[in-house]
């Protein structure tokens, strides 16, 4: 089915639901890179102005990726709940926005909506909207999982405690580990992405992390961001994993990329589930996810980042994560090439995550090559602090020496947390209270006593 609007005399045709979506996103170059962006801002408004008329049932007519060409697309169709779709059903893409802005739209009213909605619906929605419009519709969203801890609350804000080292040495890992607990971070996860993905490797880190848990009865959880074969090698090993970690994408081919399948993502979680070692609940998968990665791999399939980033949270979704989070500027600006474009997709995401029912996390970060700085970073984290975001990445001096990327500090969490009045996990906050940290401390305050031996034996 063909669309079509003019703008300013000019007639413009979009051929299909895919071609509109990605010629009505805002300019980013990825999707120039692909060869999918409008060719000018005039076309890029008619197909926005297209978009809006269009009603959202058309999108359970027509797939942006053939039904029987791609597993992510049966997914998203097979699960759609009508049912929870009924409110919403009779309105265009321009009403839904105009709905989920108002009154009606409140956050119970969004949650029971999640199940119906698509991830094309809640794409085409962000690309008509104002950055105010989804840092609007996002707050009013509630997101709430559990497994040591109740992670999306009101109120909280939860940071994932990043302690990477170039060579996963265990003292450099110890020590951030103890950096991070002292100014708060930590509850959303203490999460290792490993500088090889080696299964001895894997093993020894997971035992170190957690030690540290146990030897001081932290209520988190903690995670090897290794792949999820490898993951599933180290539960047959009896190594004490509480999160299985992966990365993924929105069609079949980026997953293929990635090692993974829908399958292979189910059979992951039953063996997670099967060690039961979450206390208070049981979202024991952890989904990282970024614009970009599809068309890195080739497997866009012809549609715009937005639109595939949006597909791979059906695919979190699915597995009733106790994380998600995009890596926004991770992949580099050859597909989001300025602070600009990075604020935009990252509050994109965010809003699209929450929206589809998700724990909606964001790294707020940079690579050195883009033309952004930690000025977009702080303009970003605030922005996603008044949207709700789930939780910010902590990471030492906001340097990632592992990863070589530019991310957020423990001290960038707490200026978050003390600007917008939020505290952890109420499980970690009693901790805290508990070992002597000051929740709002910026230097940490004096080491308390009993986690002074925190380096001892762990190495």
């Amino acid at each position: 089915m063909a669309f079509t609007h003019a703008v300013g005399g000019t007639r413009y045709v979009f051929p299909d639901l895919r071609t509109l979506l990605a010629r009505a996103t805002p300019l980013r170059s990825g999707d120039v890179l692909a060869g999918v962006a409008a060719e000018t801002a005039q076309e890029r408004v008619a197909a926005q102005r297209a978009l809006a008329d269009l009603p959202l049932r058309h999108f359970l007519a027509e797939a942006v990726i053939p039904y029987e060409a791609d597993e992510v697309t049966r997914l998203i169709q097979d699960r759609h709940d009508a049912a929870a779709f009924a409110p919403v059903a009779h309105l265009t893409v321009g009403g839904f926005r105009d709905w989920a802005l108002g009154e009606a739209a409140t956050p119970e009213a969004l949650a029971a909506l999640a199940p119906g909605l698509t991830p094309e619906m809640v794409a085409a929605l962000t690309k008509i909207c104002r950055l105010q419009d989804l840092v609007a519709i996002a707050a009013k969203c509630r997101v709430t999982t559990r497994f040591r801890n109740t992670i999306g609350l009101p109120g909280t804000l939860s940071i994932r405690l990043q302690p990477n080292d170039p060579v996963d040495d265990p003292r450099g890992v110890a020590a951030a580990i103890l950096d991070g607990l002292l100014l708060g971070a930590g509850d959303a996860v203490i999460g290792v992405n490993p500088a090889t993905d080696n299964l001895d490797n894997t093993i020894r880190l997971l035992g170190l992390l957690d030690a540290v848990r146990d030897r001081y009865a932290i209520p988190t959880q903690t995670c090897v961001l290794a792949h999820v074969t490898t993951s599933l090698l180290a539960i047959e090993r009896g190594a004490p994993i509480d999160l299985v970690f992966q990365s993924i994408g929105g069609t079949e081919g980026v997953n293929r990329s990635f090692g993974v399948s829908l399958a292979l993502l189910k059979e992951a979680r039953e063996a997670a589930l099967s060690l039961h070692r979450g206390t208070i609940g049981d979202n024991v998968m952890y989904f990282e996810t970024g614009q970009g990665s599809a068309l890195s791999a080739d497997a866009h399939q012809g549609c715009d980042q937005q639109t595939v980033e949006a597909r791979a949270y059906a695919v979190a979704r699915e597995f009733s994560p106790l994380l998600v989070n995009s890596v926004v500027g991770f992949i580099g600006p050859e597909y989001l090439f300025d602070g600009k474009q990075i604020t935009r997709a990252g509050l994109e995401d965010h809003c699209c995550g929450k929206l589809l029912g998700l724990p909606m996390g964001v790294d707020v970060c940079y690579t050195n090559h883009a033309e952004a700085d930690q000025d977009d970073m702080d303009g970003l984290l605030t922005l996603l602090g008044v949207a709700g975001v789930t939780y910010v990445m902590g990471v030492p001096g906001a340097d990632d020496v592992m990863l070589a990327y530019q991310s957020t500090s423990f001290h960038d969490g707490l200026y978050l947390r003390a600007a917008l009045g939020k505290r952890p996990a109420p499980e970690f906050a009693a901790w805290m209270d508990r070992m002597g940290i000051e929740t709002g401390s910026r230097d940490g305050g004096e080491l308390p006593a009993r986690l002074a031996p925190a380096l001892v034996g762990l190495a």
